[in-house]
């Protein structure tokens, strides 16, 4: 460690710990690039084979704390995408749709766990392609990833519980559209249960984070999974669009912005196919006068800050009962200073890079409409940012009204709103008051409180004194604004399956 004296006592560098007029700076503990080997170009993955794009064009793939080229991407049009459904197509009458559910068990057991021993190798390809903390990717994404192929390989062979007495088969094929903030752990939500149902898969991630998905690759076949099972295509709006559109699909499943999945419900609208949308949020901390007002804090730092805010359930709105509020503030602007924005790769680094320029813009023009409605800003002022790559210190508003924009609009940032209330019924309304209905967090040590709090409460998935805990077996999805139905658990299964009484 280094040593420095700091005259304030406050941290002086990137989060540094100060302790009696002694701040301890974190020693760099950086892992290795070393272990990911990323091509130059990447094709397109069909039908078992690596294609070049039809109309030969390619877009860049940019690590978002150094802004370099990490890979260039082939972009996908219709052709493509027509290859691409009609090879899992075949693959699907042809040879998936034959295998017993044992059989298909067998495959996602086989990925999940060449998954598990290529974590290391996927989380720094993840934390360089998107930018987030490689504690997050190592400590969560990865080891989720594998727990959902898990998880659907048991379901596989077991289908008939999740849907009793009645008749159920495949679909077919499967068009799966996933966003840049969780690129594994997205296409593991939709992948596994896909082809644990007898589906066949045609996966589009997005265009700023495709690297981790075509990696995925290497473990489908490494597990021996039969050619054209699942295939990927890279490319932007107009590549989802082709998928979405495509005749042969059956199904679509998309995670990303609330205006995109009202495109998307719009064009597969009276076509048959099985649509299930998760979108945006703007969810809500309820923090109670009797709540541990530490550990709430800490939930709160990490649902929102620790991510980049970059998550479509993160807890951007914070709602405090007023006899505790001063409090609050006080231990969450203590609790900012110390957090470590720097090198995704570094293992104390607690916010990483925001993953794309044209999100940066984004977030720091709705601060800015934040600061003209009125609202009181404060950033740690001991944080230095690096002089490259897309860094955003954490911030956050206070005395935000619920007409403000921060109140309404996903930031997708590192941003926080926060308000009071005085009594549960205000808490409710407040935290209600939004198009949005993703999750909520509640924060008291009454449990008669939390179950009365937690079923008012317009919002898919509710953690109480806790927030972001995720298991395979649990379903999530939103109402309203943020989508509707279920991925995850059994639930996650029938949006895969016809099912007939």
């Amino acid at each position: 460690m280094t040593k420095t004296i700091a005259k304030t006592g406050l941290a002086a560098g990137n989060g540094a710990k100060a302790v009696a007029g002694l701040v301890v700076d974190y020693a760099p503990s950086i892992e290795s690039d070393k272990i990911v080997t990323i091509p130059p170009r990447h094709q397109l993955y069909i039908g078992g084979q690596w294609l070049k794009p039809v109309e030969g064009r390619y877009f860049d793939s940019i690590n978002p704390a150094t802004l370099q080229v990490l890979s260039k991407v082939a972009e996908a049009t219709a052709p493509d995408v027509d290859a691409a459904v009609r090879a899992a197509k075949r693959a699907y009458d042809r040879t998936w749709s034959k295998l017993s559910g044992r059989e298909r068990g067998r495959y996602l057991f086989r990925i999940a766990r060449l998954i598990q021993e290529r974590a290391r190798e996927l989380a720094v390809l993840e934390t360089l392609d998107n930018g987030k903390p490689i504690r997050e990717t190592r400590d969560v994404d990865i080891p989720l990833v594998a727990a959902h192929f898990f998880y659907y390989a048991g379901w596989a062979d077991k289908l008939g519980y999740a849907v009793p007495g009645a008749k159920f088969a495949p679909l077919g094929v499967a068009g799966q559209i996933i966003p840049w903030n969780f690129p594994l752990l997205m296409a593991a939500w939709k992948i596994a249960p896909a082809l644990a149902c007898g589906n066949t898969v045609v996966l589009k991630p997005a265009e700023q984070t495709p690297l981790a998905a075509l990696k995925l690759v290497e473990i489908f076949e490494a597990a021996g999974l039969p050619e054209g099972v699942v295939n990927i295509v890279t490319g932007a709006g107009a590549t989802g669009a082709a998928l979405t559109a495509h005749p042969l699909v059956r199904k679509i499943a998309f995670t990303g912005s609330t205006d995109v999945g009202k495109i998307i419900a719009r064009s597969v609208a009276g076509s048959g196919k099985k649509l299930t949308l998760e979108l945006g949020g703007k969810s809500a901390h309820l923090i109670f006068a009797d709540a541990a007002l530490d550990q709430a804090v800490e939930g709160v730092v990490s649902g929102i800050f620790f991510n980049q805010g970059h998550v479509c359930c993160a807890g951007s709105r914070l709602l405090v009962e007023e006899s505790v509020a001063a409090r609050v503030l006080d231990k969450l602007k203590a609790r900012m200073r110390k957090l470590r924005v720097g090198n995704p790769l570094d293992k104390n680094t607690d916010i990483g890079a925001i993953n794309s320029s044209a999100e940066l813009d984004k977030i720091r023009r709705l601060i800015e409409t934040g600061k003209r409605e009125g609202g009181r800003y404060f950033e740690p002022e001991n944080i230095t940012l690096p002089n490259t790559g897309n860094f955003l210190r954490p911030c956050l508003f206070s005395d935000v009204a619920q007409a403000d924009t921060l109140c309404r609009v996903e930031v997708f940032g590192p941003v926080l709103a926060v308000s009071t209330f005085r009594t549960p019924a205000e808490a409710i309304a407040k935290a209600n008051d939004t198009p949005y209905g993703l999750a909520a967090g509640i924060w008291s040590e009454k449990g008669s409180k939390v179950h009365a709090v937690a079923a008012q409460l317009k919002a898919g998935v509710v953690w109480a004194n806790t927030y972001h805990k995720f298991d395979p077996a649990s379903p999530f999805g939103g109402y309203g604004e943020s989508g509707y139905g279920r991925e995850g658990g059994r639930h996650g299964l029938l949006p895969y399956l016809e099912v007939q009484p």
